[in-house]
């Protein structure tokens, strides 16, 4: 009843206000007008001439703020019967791991027994909070989440060798409960440098939150599905190996990332502005001086807490971070699922690695890095070699051979070379020229096969001659015969067959021996 007599009470004041400011009405027009006493409209024209406000300002103010402008003696004997808590306080506990507003209503009352009521501590502090940014609103734990971005406005340095304006892009991540900010340059968006940065942001911030939350970018995430978002392999085992994880931000919800699109605008304004008119000649040095500004920008007091993002950080996010790992990431390029090949080889940037022969025909998945390729069939390493960069090269293990067991294999050298002699025979010699210069004769199934394909493209006969071209200049491998049959190279007569020709002989034609007779008279 309190309530609503008291909002009848405002409604009356800004009629009150409107008839007397707006329309210059007497005392005994407005009593009669707002349904009141004389006495009564005669004191509300008085406390709101005394204010010396146009019925504009007045219309602006809300509820509370009237209250204390024509009636301050009420209103601060209110105030002082019941502590007012200290909002501030109030929002920066509740980032903290566990904490509650109903666990501060209590501590609230344990120190203020005569405080205010929890509805009213709760409709208070509610209150306070939309007058918050935006960004400020969402009660992040301490070491929950961190999100990230990359700017859309871009770093620049020279090449000093070349003279040219690179444009690099600007990494960017924020620790929810702090807004503590890290950036860093990096050359390109691409998986490997997105890794990268989100392991440098971790160093940075001394710790892992328990998850990071990506906007939709292709170098994390592969498919930006509302309900089921598909993440990058390398990514998952990133995250998998700091412990976090990953949650992207939902397609369409803005206020999923508004705490980085925020951070993205402060380092544009705060790092990016302020290097406008320095050159920079490479990365290192950019990312030295994008360091040092990121530093300045966390050590800015905040407007809405009059903190800086260091200060939060130390005192409320940096103990909830979950410890480093002892050993660092290395990163891995995937390669799509694919069989094992009869010669019990598999395919990875042009070079070739063996696996155990029993899996030929299997599936099996391939890791690799820059030092090492790592082979697994259904998620067990079943090999692992030492990178080769050279181009059609085999890495062979003697264990993964058949050897002995071969005879139970469906393709053997002979095997191949007697399917080969059915095509022609200059096709079984130069199959068994590519088995013979392998150091395993496996090694050459594959080109092998892929001579012998060639023959339900084109007629036995074209192959056959044109694998014969290939054994007269030794260039005995797949490429070389197909490039033979597609540029019809293998119907044009060689000059050794022109050289052997029989020469025509008949009564008018003349010898050699004839003129040397003729000579010698």
């Amino acid at each position: 009843m309190k309530k609503k007599s008291r909002r009848i009470g405002m409604r009356k004041i800004h009629e009150v206000c409107r008839l007397r400011l707006k329309m210059g009405l007497g005392i005994n027009q407005i009593a009669g007008a707002c349904n009141m006493s004389a006495s009564t409209a005669s004191e509300y024209v008085k406390k709101i001439e005394e204010s010396k406000l146009s019925y504009e300002e007045i219309s602006a103010l809300d509820e509370d703020e009237v209250y204390k402008l024509l009636f301050p003696d009420v209103t601060n004997k209110a105030v002082s019967d019941k502590a007012m808590p200290d909002f501030e306080y109030l929002t920066r506990e509740l980032k903290k791991k566990g904490v509650t507003l109903q666990l501060l209503y209590e501590e609230y009352l344990r120190d203020n027994p005569c405080g205010y009521s929890r509805s009213r501590f709760y409709e208070k502090y509610r209150k306070h909070a939309k007058k918050l940014d935006p960004v400020m609103r969402f009660n992040h734990k301490a070491g929950q989440k961190m999100f990230e971005d990359f700017s859309g406005d871009r770093p620049q340095y020279i090449n000093p060798e070349t003279g040219e304006i690179v444009e690099a892009e600007l990494f960017i991540s924020v620790l929810g409960a702090s807004s503590y900010i890290f950036a860093c340059a990096v050359e390109d968006q691409k998986t490997g440098n997105f890794i990268n940065s989100n392991i440098k942001a971790f160093e940075y911030y001394g710790g892992c939150p328990e998850c990071v939350v990506p906007d939709n970018l292709k170098s994390g995430i592969k498919s930006a599905c509302y309900y089921d978002p598909e993440i990058n392999r390398t990514f998952a085992d990133m995250a998998e190996h700091y412990n976090v994880a990953v949650v992207p931000a939902r397609a369409g919800r803005p206020r999923d990332k508004a705490k980085v699109e925020n951070a993205v605008l402060q380092a544009q304004r705060r790092i990016l502005a302020a290097l406008r008119n320095r050159t920079f000649f490479s990365l290192n040095e950019l990312n030295e001086a994008i360091f040092e500004e990121a530093e300045k920008l966390n050590r800015r007091p905040m407007a809405i807490t009059g903190k800086t993002r260091k200060e939060l950080f130390e005192e409320i996010e940096k103990p909830a971070l979950r410890p480093l790992p002892a050993e660092g990431f290395e990163i891995y390029n995937y390669k799509a699922p694919s069989k094992v090949h009869i010669d019990y080889h598999v395919e990875v940037e042009n070079s070739y690695y063996s696996v155990p022969y029993t899996l030929i025909g299997e599936t099996v998945e391939v890791k690799y890095n820059s030092r090492i390729v790592e082979i697994y069939h259904k998620r067990k390493r079943v090999a692992s070699h030492i990178r080769s960069y050279k181009k059609g090269e085999f890495i062979t293990e003697d264990r993964h051979m058949p050897h002995e067991h071969r005879q139970y294999l469906q393709w053997t050298p002979e095997r191949i070379k007697n399917w080969a002699g059915k095509i022609g025979e200059h096709t079984r010699m130069l199959i068994q020229g590519i088995m013979d210069s392998r150091k395993h004769p496996e090694q050459g199934f594959r080109s092998c096969l892929g001579i012998m394909r060639l023959s339900k493209q084109y007629t036995p006969e074209r192959v056959d001659n044109a694998c014969k071209r290939a054994l007269l200049v030794d260039a005995c491998n797949y490429r070389s015969v197909k490039a033979i049959l597609q540029r019809g190279l293998d119907k044009v007569a060689y000059l050794d067959e022109l050289k052997e020709t029989k020469l025509i002989e008949h009564s008018n034609i003349r010898g050699g021996e004839y003129y040397r007779e003729a000579c010698n008279d």
